[in-house]
């Protein structure tokens, strides 16, 4: 299987250092370069679930409850239909703990619960062979960014 950078990259970021924030960014320019696949849109949903979920607030402008809803019901549709081992991914076991983590947030008004990681499951001895090198050569962010460093979003530094 080829392996695109930026995806080994995504899961590093995923995976190992949990940063969410950095995952979309990296994923968010894989799939712009691919046409705006769908699959590559759903994984970054998740992302940004979580990223919503555990950094986001409550307030009258912004509730990241709703937020982690909203990203995650997107997700767990688009991602749905796709084969179960998708990119060399257990993607039905993603989806699966997408949608056990959606069911959670749904109730989340009744039964509050703390923020916690979900894990994409590799398969492909290529894409773990590629994920481990990149994994060597890539720093963790810390602290993790909150805030647009590249790409159409990114704001110059004052």
């Amino acid at each position: 299987m080829k392996v695109e950078r930026k995806f080994a990259a995504f899961l590093v970021y995923f995976n190992r250092d949990r940063d969410y924030f950095e995952c979309h960014e990296v994923l968010e320019e894989l799939w712009l370069e691919r046409g705006r696949d769908p699959l590559y849109s759903g994984l970054l949903q998740i992302a940004v679930a979580l990223y919503h979920f555990r950094n986001g607030g409550i307030t009258p402008v912004y509730n990241k409850i709703e937020g982690a809803r909203k990203m995650m019901r997107s997700a767990v549709s688009k991602l749905s239909d796709y084969p179960a081992d998708a990119l060399g991914i257990r993607l039905d076991r993603l989806v699966l703990q997408a949608q056990q983590y959606l069911d959670r947030l749904e109730r989340y008004d009744q039964e509050p619960f703390d923020f916690y990681p979900l894990e994409i499951e590799m398969f492909d001895p290529e894409l773990i062979a590629q994920v481990n090198l990149a994994a060597k050569k890539i720093q963790p962010n810390i602290p993790q960014r909150t805030g647009y460093a590249r790409g159409p979003k990114a704001k110059p530094n004052a």
